[in-house]
């Protein structure tokens, strides 16, 4: 039998990419948030499969208390995916032309991303607001709406800050840097 071959720098792929596009070291924070997120949805819905099997009724909270987790779970992943760089874009267009022009509109998806969660994060706050004044109460469990509303614009910013901080990153990139993937997929 032959033995594999031992790592050595032919064989080894990068894992992480280095410069301005490495990875924020920040996002310990989103990922923890998704694991949270992600474990209590699981414990939530086994238990109310567990209930509703042995009683034949069901949490009438778990279905509201779900929503809203799984809500939050997608700002946080949407968080974490833009400060990744890796939420959705038309490849053929940004990964085409040069690389000043590949630079121009990694800097535009930024700044567009930034102001349409900034917007979002502004015009929430009144929802918020107004949840909180006229005392609107959850339909299932009955708490004060505005428990949950709360989150979108503090999550929303959330998205525009990382949004932000690609922008500083690839403006500081030279156009040779922030043309290469974030993520170490390159060969």
């Amino acid at each position: 039998m032959s033995t594999p071959p031992t790592p050595g720098p032919a064989t080894d792929t990068p894992s992480r990419a280095t410069g301005p596009e490495a990875e924020p070291r920040s996002l310990r924070l989103e990922d923890w948030l998704t694991v949270i997120v992600m474990a209590t949805l699981a414990l939530i819905t086994f238990a109310n499969v567990l209930v509703r099997y042995f009683t034949n009724s069901s949490f009438a909270w778990t279905e509201e208390i779900s929503i809203f987790l799984m809500i939050v779970l997608a700002l946080v992943a949407g968080s974490a995916a833009v400060a990744r760089n890796q939420h959705i874009r038309i490849e053929y267009f940004a990964e085409g032309g040069t690389a000043q022009r590949r630079k121009r509109l990694a800097q535009l998806g930024a700044i567009s991303v930034a102001l349409l969660f900034g917007l979002i994060a502004v015009l929430s706050v009144r929802v918020v607001w107004d949840d909180y004044r006229f005392g609107e109460t959850s339909p299932g469990i009955g708490v004060p709406q505005w428990w949950y509303s709360i989150w979108l614009p503090i999550l929303s910013t959330l998205i525009a800050a990382r949004s932000l901080g690609v922008l500083v990153r690839r403006t500081r990139a030279t156009p040779g840097e922030a043309a290469s993937p974030p993520d170490g997929d390159q060969p």
